[in-house]
């Protein structure tokens, strides 16, 4: 079992200093360039660590100083609870979205995984 996956209080302290696995997750979502995203599937894959529910753990305790929305589900929908937030930062930084249909809950769009996904190409000699 992984740090990650404990519960709070069986978690080892920490004092100044996140996870090595953290600081490193948050370091990839710092990396995708504005408009673009990467599913907690691709963090993981490119770190060549964990998984996505690994991930998506790390974004939801330690996430808040980077750009979240740019770490995604895999099928573009958008973080319950955090849809609106996420939505002005797509809109204003031109993430490709797919506008919901009047059936869809709510009517939010989805992000355009096609066109938003990013592989890390330009970057990728950054590799963390």
């Amino acid at each position: 079992m992984s740090e990650e996956s404990l519960p709070g209080d069986a978690r080892p302290e920490y004092t100044d200093a996140l996870p090595e696995y953290a600081e490193r997750v948050l370091e990839v979502a710092e990396l995708i360039p504005a408009g673009r995203v990467m599913t907690y599937g691709d963090v993981a894959e490119w770190l060549e660590e964990g998984g996505p529910r690994q991930v998506g753990r790390v974004m939801a305790l330690y996430g808040g100083a980077v750009p979240w929305w740019r770490v995604v589900r895999a099928d573009g929908v958008l973080l319950p609870g955090h849809e609106l937030e996420a939505l002005g930062h797509y809109r204003a930084e031109g993430t490709p979205l797919k506008e919901a249909s009047r059936a869809a809950e709510g009517h939010l769009p989805r992000v355009d995984m096609r066109r938003a996904r990013w592989d890390g190409g330009e970057r990728a000699e950054g590799h963390i």
